[in-house]
């Protein structure tokens, strides 16, 4: 959608809660002009000159060259930025969170995921160690982590997702929304399509296990849990035992150079018998008595306390972004706060739904051009230029270590805790993407 008067007209003051059509909006950010005054950058891993900057864009390919969002702009760099809205609580509300996220990079390592904040917050420190209420959004790191995180804190502790959600992972924009209801339910939704959903009670740890295996519980001494039981009617052949193990063999000559007086008399060596079964055991059949396998009884938890505000963050006031890219280039746009799921899918659409083809074909046509002057780069085949290909292959291959990156750890909520490059001795500690 074209940014100009007639959208800013339409759209919702950021920092107000406005009631349109019965949809409760507390945060919203198309990042029209002026959005730095709504945004505070943070300090963090700038003194140790980590800290990567943003840079102001709708992106090398998009729908609308007019909508703009923030683009992370340095490899090997943390980025730390929030927003401040009027505080929030989603007692007996729905709570929606949505935002646009695009990687343009073909993103090795990184995350693509936002944060919401509770309570107050110095956003000039805001960093890999400040605790939030809910991290939601895609997160990509080699070939096992391609996932949508969706951490919730609960009594001081992050809780992850028990189940994982496929995330996107092509260069394009996509809409990803986290919808939390009253009832403890929730919904994750990819570019308006739901892909997971459930309860807080099975879907995370949050709280004890209503019901646990009874601990005095013991299995009853005459309980037959054995599935098979030997066949008592089969019978062994007669002469099984006396099949040895192993035989002459038949096809084995003495050597001419055997010298009997020297090495004894020649005796033909032995080879494994066909015939030999090994020891004779007789054959399973199923047991007419089987009771399978014994299993506890399930008992009430005594430790289990139902927490009727489990879905609840009463003092929601930040929205940001905070991570952790080895290749930069991912772009944030069109964030939401409000507690209406209608308002949250019609404003997917009015965006990203109205500039998804556009994108697609300038992709598409970037992708062609790339091909194009790849193409027109590659070498005329001579002897002389195979060989100069081998040497920069050598050289590149003797370089690669000053690239190579070695992802050695996670953190328990599963994101990325430490990246070391290898061949160097320098170790990127406190790495956190989410603690």
């Amino acid at each position: 959608m074209a940014k100009g008067s007639s959208r800013t007209a339409v759209s919702f003051l950021v920092f107000s809660l406005v009631t349109i059509a019965s949809a409760k909006v507390v945060f919203e950010e198309r990042f029209d002009d002026g959005w730095e005054s709504r945004w505070v950058k943070s300090d963090w891993k700038k003194d140790e000159k980590m800290a990567g900057e943003w840079n102001y864009t709708s992106g090398k390919w998009n729908g609308d060259p007019n909508d703009k969002g923030i683009q992370t702009s340095e490899d090997y760099r943390f980025y730390a930025i929030s927003a401040e809205f009027p505080e929030f609580s989603n007692k007996d509300k729905t709570l929606v969170f949505q935002f646009s996220v695009k990687h343009e990079q073909k993103l090795d390592c990184g995350g693509g995921y936002m944060k919401l904040l509770s309570g107050e917050v110095d956003q000039k420190k805001f960093g890999g160690d400040t605790p939030y209420s809910i991290m939601f959004g895609p997160d990509i790191c080699g070939y096992s982590t391609k996932k949508v995180h969706a951490i919730l804190n609960y009594n001081g502790i992050n809780n992850l997702l028990k189940n994982d959600v496929p995330c996107e992972t092509d260069q394009l924009t996509h809409v990803y929304t986290f919808i939390l209801h009253p009832d403890a339910t929730y919904s994750i939704l990819i570019d308006n399509v739901e892909k997971k959903s459930g309860s807080l009670y099975s879907d995370w740890d949050l709280l004890p296990p209503k019901k646990i295996k009874d601990p005095e519980a013991k299995k009853p001494e005459d309980w037959d849990d054995k599935e098979y039981i030997s066949d008592p009617e089969d019978k062994k052949p007669e002469g099984y035992d006396d099949i040895p193990k192993e035989i002459p063999d038949t096809d084995a000559t003495k050597p001419e150079d055997w010298d009997e007086e020297e090495d004894g008399e020649w005796t033909a060596p032995t080879i494994p018998n066909p015939e030999y079964k090994g020891p004779w055991k007789p054959k399973k059949i199923k047991n007419p008595t089987y009771q399978g396998k014994w299993k506890a009884p399930m008992i009430d938890n005594p430790d289990f306390k139902d927490d009727p505000d489990l879905y609840v963050y009463p003092n929601l006031k930040y929205v940001g972004v905070e991570l952790w890219q080895v290749k930069s280039g991912t772009l944030f746009d069109n964030v939401l706060i409000c507690d209406d799921v209608e308002y949250a899918k019609k404003l997917a659409e009015e965006t990203w739904g109205r500039s998804k083809d556009g994108e697609k074909a300038a992709f598409d046509e970037a992708e062609k051009k790339k091909e194009e002057e790849e193409a027109k780069k590659d070498p005329v085949d001579s002897d002389a230029e195979d060989e100069d290909t081998d040497d920069d292959a050598d050289d590149a291959e003797g370089d690669s270590s000053d690239a190579d990156v070695d992802l050695d750890d996670t953190n328990e909520d599963g994101s990325h805790a430490k990246i070391k490059e290898v061949g160097t001795s320098e170790t990127k500690e406190d790495v956190k993407d989410e603690l």
